[in-house]
């Protein structure tokens, strides 16, 4: 089992869920804890509640926002941002995503907690790689999203 696995599996053990786990993995890379910002990711857990678009990829872009996104009035957004979410929901379209296209939750895991633990860890995992895999390709520090980027 790989750390990221594993870790996925602590925090689903914790109650934590889809997109809190990829925030939470995202903050342990940077060394810090905000309480806060993992609260307000529960408003994606289950498709935002109601089944929708998976929190999986929902909670993947904020990670990625977290990186190019702007914060204060001093910021700006990074001009790659929307080029990576792009890349993030077509990858997870197509690995992630049902026959038919759907990346909603009710389609991929609906209803059935035996699903859920199944597929839902793995999921996890692997988008959180492919954030990571994301942000180095476009030169991001992914152990300090405020830094200079690398190229």
């Amino acid at each position: 089992m790989s750390d990221e696995s594993f870790r996925v599996l602590e925090l689903s053990l914790q109650g934590f869920n889809c997109s809190q786990i990829l925030m939470i993995m995202a903050l342990d890379v940077q060394g810090r804890a905000d309480p806060a910002l993992v609260r307000a990711m529960s408003g994606l857990v289950g498709g935002m509640g109601c089944g929708r678009t998976c929190g999986t990829l929902t909670g993947g872009c904020c990670v990625l926002g977290l990186y190019g996104g702007r914060g204060s009035d001093q910021e700006q957004e990074q001009n790659d941002l929307p080029v990576m979410l792009g890349e993030l929901v077509d990858w997870f379209e197509a690995r992630q995503g049902t026959a038919d296209g759907s990346v909603d939750c009710a389609d991929l895991v609906g209803e059935d907690p035996a699903l859920r633990l199944s597929k839902c860890p793995k999921m996890i995992t692997e988008t959180f790689n492919k954030i990571m895999d994301i942000l180095v390709c476009h030169g991001y520090s992914v152990d300090d999203p405020l830094a200079e980027r690398l190229s």
